[in-house]
């Protein structure tokens, strides 16, 4: 795509849709892997197919208190007429016809024993258990295998490993994992405004790396945080060239078509334009590249408009690049209090906070938008709880309408 910011504008907006499909097709999964101990891989990606290599239980084992038996001994047993047998002591390594030994829940179950009579069923005599119940071969009895056979796949390349996870990999004698590493993103904010702190007239603390750089970090990757690059086109272009390395390289500010909006032309000059300017409210001047093979997001420079490019833009890229897909964010059903407007043909991300004040048993929690507009306005994504997205055939959602809250900053 030939790009001119003078002529072009944006004459057409791509569908949010459309744009990440564009995106991602321009991503490729990186091949980098390392092992790492088991108890450190919580929200890493699985690089390669994992199969147990032993199962889970070893052996057969005691689902219950009581006494490991031959099922065929007990066999007619019942409360008027138990079923006599020679009591063993716990940790007996076999049964004998005629015999019981002690086993707690999850002891091996000793050879020649195929079920187990609950403790509740039996009563001590002397040197004898006296059985009131008649038990079925393998009543009681946890198989060996039964939790996880002899190398059983467990998960796909691509899995991203969970708490629970980690436990079943322990469990089944795993010590280390093979995992990607995580993708890395370079996060570069531009703007001749920008400084780092004491901002004199026309001059603005620079946030949105800040903010990228930290939310690169909590959905799993490792972001090159680099100084501020002003609005000058040799110093973006060897900027973003000098990181063309990384899995994904993202920009903030300079990506609409002002005169200082010069990202879209320096990806341009690099590689090529996929995308500039998406029907998405805030943020629609966001620009979609490619470059020597790795993608480069340049996000819009008003912060909130930055953060909801970067959630639905980024996001995937990252997820993308290390070999797996961007799940959707959780949602919370609230009832909204005040009317949001929405541009037909526009996906608008209202903010909003949500209260469970004021409200029955089974009422709704409360959505309130925390400012309709404003994409520049930081401190209404920052107090909000989340965002109510308005689908792109909707002219806005109405008061008391019931909506999914996206939790966006809950999870990676």
């Amino acid at each position: 795509m030939s790009h001119d910011r003078r002529e072009s504008g944006f004459k057409r907006r791509t569908r949010v849709a459309e744009a990440r499909a564009t995106l991602l097709d321009a991503v490729a999964p990186h091949d980098r892997r390392e092992s790492v101990p088991v108890d450190a891989a919580d929200g890493r990606v699985v690089a390669e197919p994992i199969d147990a290599p032993a199962p889970v239980p070893g052996y057969d084992r005691a689902a219950m208190d009581g006494y490991a038996v031959r099922a065929s001994d007990t066999f007619g047993a019942g409360d008027r007429s138990p079923a006599v047998l020679a009591a063993k002591a716990a940790g007996a390594d076999a049964v004998a016809p005629g015999e019981a030994a002690r086993v707690h829940t999850g002891s091996a179950v000793p050879d020649g024993a195929d079920a187990v009579v609950m403790i509740e069923q039996v009563e001590t005599v002397g040197d004898d258990v006296e059985v009131f119940d008649a038990v079925a071969t393998g009543e009681n009895v946890g198989e060996a295998g039964e939790d996880v056979a002899d190398g059983q796949r467990l998960y796909e390349a691509g899995h991203v490993l969970r708490p629970s996870d980690l436990g079943l990999l322990r469990s089944v004698g795993l010590d280390s994992v093979p995992v990607r590493e995580p993708p890395e993103v370079a996060v570069i904010p531009t703007g001749e405004e920008l400084v780092e702190s004491d901002p004199g007239p026309g001059e603005v603390i620079e946030t949105n790396g800040l903010t990228v750089s930290r939310l690169v970090e909590r959905w799993g990757g490792e972001p090159r945080y680099r100084d501020v690059v002003t609005d000058d086109h040799a110093a973006l272009r060897e900027a973003v060239a000098a990181d063309l390395d990384a899995d994904v390289v993202v920009t903030t500010g300079g990506s609409s078509v002002g005169e200082r909006d010069l990202l879209p032309e320096v990806v341009d000059d690099l590689g090529e334009v996929l995308v500039h300017g998406v029907a998405l409210k805030p943020g629609h001047p966001v620009c979609l590249g490619r470059a020597e093979g790795t993608p480069i997001v340049s996000l819009p420079g008003y912060p909130v408009a930055c953060i909801v490019n970067a959630a639905q833009f980024l996001r995937p890229a990252m997820k993308r690049a290390a070999g797996t897909d961007a799940d959707p964010f959780p949602t919370r059903r609230a009832t909204l209090d005040r009317k949001v407007a929405s541009e037909p043909g526009v996906r608008t991300f209202a903010r909003v906070s949500v209260s469970d004040e004021d409200g029955g048993d089974d009422a709704l929690p409360t959505a309130t938008p925390t400012r309709a507009s404003g994409s520049g306005i930081l401190s209404s994504v920052a107090l909000a709880d989340g965002w109510v997205v308005v689908p792109e055939p909707r002219e806005g959602i109405d008061a008391g309408e019931p909506v999914d809250v996206e939790l966006w900053e809950v999870t990676p």
